[in-house]
């Protein structure tokens, strides 16, 4: 079989660093269109903004002067419909899910599998539902998570102890957690560079292949150009999708100002993580989230159920 060629960008990316960021939501566009259909949806979209910028981001589009412009773009007449897809990352629920999958069992979790196991999957999710509720509402920084986010990211991976002792000053044992988990984790950070448990790009483009490559088809992936996707990286989620029975060929990096697909990409991302995040915080606009409502997909990782409900027009279970 051809492999499908899926064009990728990010929005609200800050690495592993998932708390007391600007944006509380991640949002990784996968766009299947031809190169020259993208340059068509590109120049149109010039045409009704009208802005000199040599290429256009999302935050032209929400401008409330630009308004139409975004409902073309998102509505059925835009060449992205049913074209695209945009896969959602609540990042605080991301965090806490990881957090429970990791220190609830014994030493050796690595958090990589809790959010596939479907919405009634697995004790991690149980108790991830359970910790978001009591955190996530805390404020802006949660001493709670933001302990959990410096326990978990690969930043200062020589420090063994310091994140440990830092997140169960603040969690105490009430929750079950794991010291020797938490010890264990610290030390394949150390030996592991290219192991990450709270990268969101992971799950973005494991969900990317698994949307476009069902049935075994093959996918290749251009990207924006991203420093987190290293070599090694790259072929450890080739190794996870055929485990999965999927296939990933490559991962080929692109420059957004000679690739209109990954501007559309980023574009898309751009524009509906900032509906989904305006939702989130009970302040969403019911045209834009009837527009973005196609694209989301339904298996992303999403703690609020209101939200939720509202955002795809179902419930999460």
């Amino acid at each position: 079989m051809q492999p499908v060629e899926l064009v990728c960008d990010e929005s609200g990316y800050e690495g592993e660093k998932l708390i007391g960021t600007t944006t509380d939501v991640f949002a990784h566009a996968g766009v299947h269109l031809s190169a020259a259909v993208a340059a068509g949806c590109l120049a149109e979209l010039r045409r009704r903004i009208r802005s000199p910028a040599t290429q256009y981001k999302a935050n032209h589009l929400q401008r409330e002067k630009h308004r139409s412009a975004l409902v073309w773009f998102l509505g059925p007449s835009s060449p992205l419909f049913r074209a695209a897809h945009v896969y959602l990352i609540d990042k605080a629920y991301f965090l806490i899910g990881t957090l429970a999958e990791v220190l609830l069992g014994p030493p050796g979790g690595t958090g990589t599998g809790w959010w596939q196991s479907g919405p009634d999957g697995g004790r991690a999710r149980e108790v991830s539902d359970e910790l978001y509720r009591r955190h996530a509402a805390d404020g802006p920084e949660p001493a709670f998570l933001v302990a959990a986010n410096n326990l978990m990211r690969g930043k200062d991976r020589r420090d063994l102890a310091g994140p440990v002792d830092a997140f169960f000053d603040v969690a105490g044992g009430s929750d079950g957690f794991r010291r020797d988990s938490a010890e264990a984790l610290r030390v394949r950070l150390q030996a592991d560079p290219s192991l990450s448990v709270l990268d969101p790009l992971i799950p973005a483009l494991l969900r990317a292949v698994a949307r476009w490559g069902d049935g075994g088809r093959p996918v290749t992936i251009v990207h924006d150009r991203q420093t987190m996707l290293p070599a090694e990286r790259v072929a450890r989620l080739q190794r996870a999708l055929r485990h999965a029975g999927l296939v990933l060929t490559r991962v080929e990096l692109a420059a957004a100002e000679s690739e209109p697909r990954v501007q559309l990409a980023d574009i898309l991302a751009g524009t509906v993580r900032q509906i989904a995040q305006d939702e989130l915080h009970g302040r969403g606009d019911a045209e834009l989230l009837a527009l973005a409502r196609p694209y989301v997909d339904p298996l992303s990782i999403w703690g609020d159920r209101r939200s939720w409900a509202t955002i795809t027009g179902t419930a999460r279970s």
